[in-house]
């Protein structure tokens, strides 16, 4: 079993910054994509950002310049520091994996999510 441990979310003013955290931990043979989403009231959950083992990255055009996802892959760890905060940033963000698992399938996890507040 995988388990996705998110941190850094919280309240923060329109123009601030955050830094988001998720620690992969549990047993399994590699990680391979990792990413952001984020689901706001009564809207679906929308991509934000990933990156690949290799470092590759895509990001929603919302964000684009303002965050930038990261990992360290020895810490099987995936950051996101988000800065130039919106209102329209608000929401749940949650980590998302893809783990080379038991039976060599790879399977999605998610964390539990954590909240982000941006006040105007």
């Amino acid at each position: 079993q995988v388990q996705l441990v998110e941190s850094g979310g919280g309240l923060v003013q329109a123009g601030g910054s955050l830094r988001l955290s998720c620690a992969a931990s549990g047993s399994f043979f590699r990680i391979d994509t990792m990413g952001w989403y984020r689901q706001a009231p009564g809207k679906q959950r929308d991509l934000v950002a990933a990156i690949t083992s290799g470092g590759s990255t895509n990001y929603a055009d919302s964000v684009k310049g303002r965050f930038t996802i990261s990992r360290d892959n020895a810490k099987n760890t995936v950051y996101l520091q988000m800065n130039s905060l919106k209102p329209e940033d608000t929401a749940v963000y949650y980590c998302n994996a893809d783990v080379l698992g038991a039976g060599l399938r790879i399977s999605a996890y998610w964390g539990q999510g954590t909240q982000v507040t941006v006040s105007p």
